[in-house]
């Protein structure tokens, strides 16, 4: 359920509002334990992301690091290849 949140800190160009939003998302939902709430929670659920989202908007701002930016597709590659060892390339 988690899989959509990713390492937020110290990129170039830095996280986009989207992906703040979608790892808000993923956490409520984790923590919820349920993808889509009900009528009766919305709500409630609606509230829990902006808060989340906020919460990393302040701490990714406030974040300070001495080492250099890293490169989106750099990091994908990487993960790529984890993948590929991991579950192998013929699938």
């Amino acid at each position: 359920m988690c899989r959509n949140i990713r390492v937020l800190n110290n990129f170039e160009p830095p996280a986009t509002e989207d992906e703040i939003d979608a790892a808000a998302l993923q956490y409520v939902r984790k923590v919820a334990g349920m993808t889509r709430p009900s009528a009766a929670n919305q709500e409630a659920f609606d509230a829990a992301v902006a808060a989340v989202a906020e919460a990393t908007r302040v701490l990714l701002d406030a974040l300070v690091t001495n080492s250099p930016p890293r490169d989106r597709e750099v990091e994908a590659a990487k993960a790529k290849a984890r993948a590929a060892e991991r579950y192998g390339t013929g699938r």
